[in-house]
């Protein structure tokens, strides 16, 4: 089988900055080439147009074509081009695409199926941000839909809300985002060529440190995340919280920094044990995890987060948000928290529970690493998109 994802991201030096959907295609088409099957990544919105191989994946890179007016109309009969001479040459099967801003929406291959995973478009996370959507956005995401061949959800949560969202009835297969348990192995770690030498984790230098890593933007909690480790202080006054993702703009307020933000709202004293790191190295951020006692996500709109499986695949006890796809992760009490973020104070009781309970952190921990194993591996994950993509290829 001959796979294609249409992406506007993917993890690459040659490809630029990258988010869950890159990560998400990551994993997934490594796990789709240990299945036997030929994957090609096209990455639109590149400076140029160009091919090169990552450890066996095709990464085709695609410049959007530039005229007033008409570059999102221009870029996407550019894209359907692409895809029916690589269908008429045999080098693809069926194309993947996400739902995020509707890149297919105007993209009519003569035979290749298109199939939309959901990982969360702009109207889905506007709605969760509480915050108005662009009604282009919204179009085309919509139309995407009603075009595509096959549907795919991360989550239920995401797919029962998209269908309200765009007033539609679709049928989507569940299958969630995986984690390559390679590169998360308690103890060792891989380099990303898998082929590498092991590389031994430093001890936990601190046993008190509570780690974040994504983007620091207000939708995933990071305005809560201050009041939250303010009141852990209070408790603690020896706790560390560090930080690692890029930061980003504000879109409500207009300020131009979320960590300007967020400095304005810790307690002097939860300030001087606060560590930013900016972005860092992914290999640097697996490092981070190991070394935390754990980990804490108090996010607002998400779909289903590999951030969340990463830090469970190293067994870490995870305190996180309690909104729609967080239960279809974790089970509250079994391998984390779930707690609403805006409220304060049982978060950071929460924890302080975990910080205070070794064998606790071990339970959950050992817990979430099961769940990952049973549920999120990348060789289950892959072999349920091949026989959904399968049905979709033999109709």
């Amino acid at each position: 089988m001959k796979i294609a994802f249409l992406t506007p991201e993917y993890p690459h030096a040659k490809t630029g900055n990258t988010g869950g959907i890159g990560s998400s295609i990551k994993n997934l088409a490594v796990g789709l080439l240990a299945q036997g099957c030929a994957v090609r990544v096209l990455v639109y919105g590149q400076k140029g147009d160009a091919i090169f191989e990552d450890n066996g994946i095709v990464v085709q890179q695609i410049k959007n074509v530039k005229l007033k007016g008409l570059s999102w109309w221009l870029t996407r009969k550019k894209l359907e081009r692409i895809i029916n001479a690589l269908y008429a040459n045999q080098e693809i099967d069926l194309v993947e695409a996400p739902d995020w801003t509707g890149i297919t929406s105007f993209i009519k291959p003569k035979k290749c199926p298109i199939v939309i995973r959901l990982n969360g478009s702009d109207t889905y996370f506007c709605h969760l941000d509480r915050r108005s959507v662009k009604w282009v956005n919204k179009f085309h995401e919509k139309r995407a839909l009603q075009n595509a061949n096959g549907h795919i959800s991360v989550s239920r949560f995401t797919a029962n809300l998209t269908n309200q969202l765009f007033g539609l009835n679709k049928n989507f297969t569940i299958i969630p985002n995986a984690v390559d348990l390679r590169l998360f192995s308690r103890g060792s770690i891989e380099k990303a060529s898998l082929g590498g030498t092991k590389q031994p984790f430093e001890k936990n230098l601190n046993p008190n440190r509570i780690f974040y890593f994504g983007t620091l933007i207000r939708k995933k909690g990071l305005l809560e995340l201050p009041f939250i480790f303010n009141k852990v202080i209070e408790q603690h006054p020896t706790v560390q919280l560090m930080l690692v993702g890029r930061d980003a703009p504000d879109i409500i307020s207009g300020n131009a920094s979320t960590w300007a933000m967020m400095q304005e709202l810790f307690s002097p004293e939860a300030l001087a044990n606060v560590t930013y790191l900016g972005g860092v190295p992914y290999e640097e951020i697996i490092k981070h995890i190991e070394q935390a006692t754990l980990c804490v996500f108090p996010t607002f709109a998400e779909a289903l987060p590999v951030s969340w499986l990463e830090a469970m695949a190293l067994q870490k006890p995870i305190v996180a948000s309690n909104i729609g796809w967080a239960n279809e992760m974790i089970e509250d009490g079994v391998e984390g928290y779930l707690v609403n973020p805006t409220d304060h104070i049982t978060y950071a009781n929460k924890i302080v529970t975990l910080l205070e309970d070794p064998e606790l952190q071990k339970q959950f921990g050992v817990a979430a690493r099961k769940k990952v194993e049973q549920k999120f591996s990348m060789e289950i994950v892959a072999q349920q998109s091949l026989v959904f993509y399968e049905k979709r290829i033999n109709k």
